[in-house]
């Protein structure tokens, strides 16, 4: 008796958390990652990925808590726990990824080598990872997805904004800030708007939202400075671009992967 309230006042948490407040997701102190309690009914149109992403969970991690695998489909009506915390498969996780540039050489050099060059490796590495152009973090190479002034920038506490804010005009073209596939497009999540969400790599994923028009698909991939959307003012006041990058499925500064402009 005593579960069964309350898991029925979780659900009507969740609820409230979901419709009741106007103020937007990324802007709201109730909506600070991750959420670990109660659940989720899924809705038409909602996929893994946008649930994740609203409740700051890492995608293979709410799957995985919820029996759910690889591609990660779901259907109307499914009720995912939220309560409920999964594992992230090792190799997800493995820090490999960023290593190979620079351990070739030092494996030619012999195993003493290997002490002396990473220390010098990351010295000549910086100038080019913070090229004008682009900036490779975590093997993705990551570009601005428009180039209007930042006017509200990432902040965790305080006033939050989980990303950044990007002036424009109703219209300009909104581009794709790495390769990857889209993984949502719709306007499902209180106060982005017309959202597109696009999957990087086993740990990136990056957000565009208040769109005018969406241009891409869901399971369509796209390339690093691709035309996805046309910039609006959907779920907000005035034109612009919200971005955000989760690496993990928490939200990071978009700042630190982009390149100096």
């Amino acid at each position: 008796m005593f579960r069964a309230m309350m898991t029925a006042l979780l659900a009507v948490a969740v609820l409230v958390l979901s419709g009741c407040n106007t103020s937007a997701i990324y802007q709201d102190d109730l909506y600070n990652p991750p959420v670990y309690w109660g659940s989720h009914v899924v809705k038409k149109g909602e996929t893994l990925y946008r649930i994740a992403w609203q409740y700051g969970r890492d995608y293979r991690e709410l799957g995985n808590a919820n029996g759910i695998g690889p591609p990660w489909n779901i259907r109307p009506g499914q009720v995912l726990r939220l309560d409920r915390k999964g594992t992230i498969p090792q190799t997800a996780r493995t820090t490999a990824p960023s290593r190979p540039a620079s351990s070739p050489p030092p494996s030619r050099s012999g195993a003493r080598a290997t002490v002396s060059k990473p220390a010098a490796k990351p010295a000549t590495s910086a100038p080019t990872a913070r090229s004008s152009v682009s900036q490779v973090v975590a093997n993705v190479r990551w570009h601005w997805p428009h180039s209007g002034t930042v006017i509200a920038n990432f902040s965790s506490s305080g006033k939050v904004n989980k990303g950044i804010d990007i002036a424009g005009n109703p219209g300009d073209a909104v581009k794709a800030a790495a390769d990857g596939s889209v993984v949502y497009a719709g306007n499902g999540l209180l106060g982005y708007g017309n959202l597109i969400i696009v999957n990087h790599n086993e740990h990136y994923l990056s957000a565009y939202a208040h769109n005018r028009k969406i241009l891409v698909k869901e399971g369509e991939g796209v390339k690093a400075g691709q035309v996805i959307a046309e910039l609006g003012n959907t779920g907000t006041d005035k034109p612009k671009l919200h971005f955000e990058i989760r690496k993990n499925g928490n939200p990071v500064d978009p700042s630190r992967y982009l390149p100096r402009r």
